[in-house]
């Protein structure tokens, strides 16, 4: 079936107190706006008409997808006034489905739904059914068939205890579509074309109408104001915990965890309370992850544990590793397996080797770490002159004692060991031992400083 897409998304949003556009706002790091185009590209449609105003640079900067068609609308005069804008770009043979830039969350098998119910219809609608319809638009049915929508504070009482809403979003053939536009009138108290009043031209007409509507509620709900923004939020990411759960995924708290984008794990994976997952993240099976972790664009395989407060970003994390807790993994950082990383130790374009560990307070910087070294306490590899980067080599079975300085580009050989509070400037041979710290003189009749009274 032939069909185009037409977006509304041209508003301010000026309940949001934002120079932001409404439709930019982002529901887990990503706009709004790009929820939408990003569902509706499941859909095969033959092209998307996007209709932008206010922000519209922002908008052009901060969108993509394809078969993206921008449509300006210079002046915002009501929703009908919106798709006037993309009609010409519409074919008269084609259907159009007709969506809001501000609902995020709406799914690609409820539009689909939508779809299939146009196919027996000449119009079709998406409603909903809500407890509390207060200040939406009712639908107005004789039988199964859609006659009007009546605003809120047109509506009889009678018609208020109606709980069918209407969402505004839509589908029709383009031929109908553009001839009820050019019928659309601005004698209202807001001095705006609505969409809406298509519904009645439809009905007049004899059109069949039909409703379709959403596996739930909020897929529909709009964000008019930072409150709703936050509902929205937590609502998308107890969809995703729920999903992770399904696939094995167990949260201490599904409440308190956030996905902010692609996100795949194996089987018996554990995630604390408040896990931030953004980019790309990839888990194995039996991986734990603690409490108030931060991880980004990375690869953790089996059975690695990742303790509290660490943060893991654009690394590569073997088997079997042990980190943190309070670690950071810089880019770059390369963890082999069974490696350990502990209390505040930072990697960044550092390779710690099978069964290394760097326990305590240690910087890895621009290194490669062989097998079963240990890192002692306190070690800093000085990869930085001040204008260019150096790399330190530390080889298989090395030792280095705590609270040693390695000035890079220097190597440590093979079981060799550097003793503690040593600064290495030169090569140490396979096995050598390496000292390099000032004589130690221990002075008599040393007078410890007072305090001064004053």
């Amino acid at each position: 079936m032939s069909f185009s897409v037409v977006i509304l998304a041209a508003g301010k949003g000026t309940r949001m107190k934002s120079s932001l556009p409404k439709v930019l706002h982002p529901i887990a790091a990503k706009p709004m706006l790009q929820h939408i185009i990003d569902t509706v590209q499941q859909l095969d449609s033959d092209n998307i008409h996007l209709v932008y105003g206010h922000g519209g640079d922002q908008l052009k900067q901060s969108i993509c997808g394809n078969k993206l068609n921008w449509c300006l609308q210079q002046e915002q005069l009501g929703t009908g006034h919106a798709v006037q804008q993309a009609a010409d770009a519409i074919s008269d043979s084609e259907d159009v489905l007709i969506l809001v830039g501000d609902a995020p969350l709406i799914q690609a098998g409820t539009l689909k739904r939508l779809i299939e119910t146009k196919k027996n219809s000449d119009l079709a609608l998406l409603t909903v059914h809500l407890n509390d319809p207060s200040g939406m638009g009712r639908i107005i049915r004789n039988g199964e068939q859609v006659v009007a929508i009546v605003e809120h504070k047109d509506a009889s009482e009678q018609q208020r205890q109606i709980n069918e809403i209407n969402t505004g979003m839509m589908m029709m053939r383009g031929s109908d579509l553009k001839r009820w536009l050019g019928l659309l009138k601005s004698d209202n108290a807001q001095g705006e074309y609505y969409l809406t009043d298509v519904i009645a031209m439809a009905a007049s007409e004899g059109k069949v109408i039909k409703a379709a509507h959403p596996d739930t509620a909020v897929e529909v709900e709009g964000v008019n104001n930072r409150k709703q923004l936050a509902v929205l939020e937590r609502a998308y990411q107890m969809r995703k915990a729920d999903e992770l759960m399904a696939q094995g995924v167990s949260f201490a708290d599904p409440a308190r965890f956030d996905l902010r984008g692609k996100f795949s794990a194996g089987q018996d994976v554990f995630i604390d309370v408040n896990v931030i997952i953004e980019g790309e993240v990839s888990l194995g099976n039996n991986v734990v992850i603690g409490a108030n972790c931060i991880l980004k664009d990375c690869v953790i395989a089996d059975d690695t544990v990742v303790e509290a407060n660490s943060i893991i970003e654009q690394a590569e994390i073997g088997e079997a590793c042990l980190i943190g807790p309070f670690a950071r993994l810089r880019p770059g950082a390369v963890m082999r397996a069974r490696a350990k990383v502990g209390n505040f130790v930072e990697m960044k374009k550092a390779i710690l080797g099978e069964g290394s560990k760097a326990n305590h307070l240690t910087y890895l910087g621009d290194a490669e770490v062989g097998e079963n070294v240990n890192i002692g306490a306190g070690t800093i590899t000085c990869n930085y002159d001040g204008a260019n980067k150096f790399k330190t080599l530390i080889d298989d079975g090395a030792f280095i004692g705590s609270n040693s300085a390695l000035v890079a580009p220097v190597r440590v050989g093979k079981r060799a060991t550097v003793g503690a509070g040593s600064i290495v400037t030169k090569d140490i041979e396979d096995e050598q031992l390496a000292i390099a710290r000032a004589k130690q003189r221990n002075i008599d009749g040393w007078q410890r400083p007072v305090k001064i009274k004053k």
